[in-house]
């Protein structure tokens, strides 16, 4: 029997919250992308009436290939809420997390609340400060095998954040190196050209995005632009480092 966009978004959350890999949905039961998003959005709302705060969100298939591996023809997106949040050198705690992977990004600052589609020309007037990130990607499926209907339904396998220093939003992303390191040695390296094309791109399409969903982007938001890399699995021991050319670093520890 199909379950409802309730008891799925429980189920979901009770998965994040005690570290349990579940089957796919889509295992059991047929799930529209507009459904998957009503689960995504069910789903936090449970962590926010535990007392959580919506901080932002992140954009995700925000490379070209990956968007032709599964099907789609815009990016995805989640939600970043306060538990998410780490902070630059915090200790990650594998116990809370079923296969966690980290994939090195850039983050924008929201300044004022976004009313609707931006173009190039506003930017200044909506983003005032830029960083390097981590972003923590956990699919809470058995595995790490899921639909794109499964993974947004999961907060497309968002859990986790770390801020690097934030920087005023002059930066035009040109071609900028961006490496993810473990314990010292880069062990994946792109470019900021990888995150559809510029990172201001994945921003200028959230906008779009969200203008047509609904979705408000408020002011001290935070907006994840996407991964520039894969993401790499995390152990025990690692000491976990993403830098971006003029950027700087962050970091966090696992545990």
């Amino acid at each position: 029997m199909s379950k409802s966009i309730l008891e799925l978004a429980k189920h979901l959350d009770s998965a994040a919250i005690n570290a349990d890999a579940v089957p796919q949905i889509s295992i059991d039961q047929e799930l529209s992308i507009a459904d998957a998003y009503k689960v995504q959005v069910a789903s936090i709302d449970q962590r926010l009436a535990r007392g959580e705060k919506l901080l932002g969100y992140k954009m995700g298939f925000t490379s070209k290939a990956k968007m032709e591996q599964m099907g789609v023809h815009e990016l995805i997106w989640g939600r970043l809420t306060s538990n998410m949040e780490l902070k630059d050198g915090d200790a990650l705690e594998l116990s809370k997390y079923v296969h966690p992977r980290a994939e090195p990004e850039v983050a924008f600052r929201i300044s004022q609340d976004i009313p609707g589609a931006l173009t190039e020309a506003d930017i200044p007037n909506y983003v005032d400060a830029v960083c390097v990130a981590i972003e923590i990607i956990d699919s809470r499926y058995k595995n790490f095998k899921f639909s794109l209907e499964d993974v947004i339904a999961d907060n497309c396998s968002s859990t986790g954040y770390v801020l690097g220093e934030w920087l005023t939003a002059e930066n035009k992303f040109d071609s900028l190196s961006i490496s993810l390191k473990v314990n010292g040695e880069a062990v994946q390296s792109g470019s900021t050209d990888d995150i559809l094309g510029n990172p201001w791109n994945s921003f200028l399409e959230a906008t779009r995005i969200f203008k047509r969903e609904g979705i408000e982007l408020k002011k001290g938001m935070v907006l994840l632009a996407g991964a520039a890399t894969p993401a790499v699995f995390l152990k025990a021991g690692d000491e976990v480092k993403a830098t971006c050319d003029g950027m700087g670093e962050v970091g966090l520890l696992v545990k």
